[in-house]
């Protein structure tokens, strides 16, 4: 393994420092969280809405980590951006239907790669998760 693939392959944090600190093309838009506070963002173009929330410390789960395995990285987009979105695939429509607060304009945000029509947008976090965590759960043993 050479030098620089350990580098990126040793942790999620390393990779976003390395990503941060070249100049690539860059996109900014806006998260809501679940407090309807608005949380701005800059990433590279070409970062998913997950990936992107990860690197900005949003609370956006993705417990799967983008593998379209689980809904836990569903995000809420306003009419006007949700019509310009790729078509999902059934993949996808499959596990929005575990999503809780599912929306008619509700997608995955590990299978959104930001571009650069998306400069400005808002991404909503939906009020519910199935996401322990984030909804304060504290599990207790048997």
């Amino acid at each position: 393994m050479t030098r620089c693939s350990r580098l990126l392959s040793n942790s999620h944090i390393k990779h976003c420092f390395l990503i941060k600190k070249f100049s690539f093309p860059r996109v900014s838009f806006t998260f809501i969280n679940t407090c309807d506070k608005e949380i701005k963002v800059t990433v590279p173009i070409g970062t998913s809405i997950l990936e992107a929330a990860h690197m900005n410390e949003v609370e956006l789960e993705g417990a799967c980590d983008g593998c379209m395995a689980c809904s836990t990285c569903h995000v809420i987009f306003d009419e006007a951006v949700f019509e310009t979105l790729p078509e999902p695939e059934d993949e996808e429509l499959d596990m929005l239907d575990l999503a809780p607060a599912l929306t008619p304009t509700s997608r995955l945000g590990c299978q959104i790669k930001l571009d650069k029509s998306h400069q400005g947008i808002v991404v909503r976090l939906p009020k519910i998760t199935r996401n322990f965590y984030v909804d304060g759960h504290v599990p207790l043993p048997h």
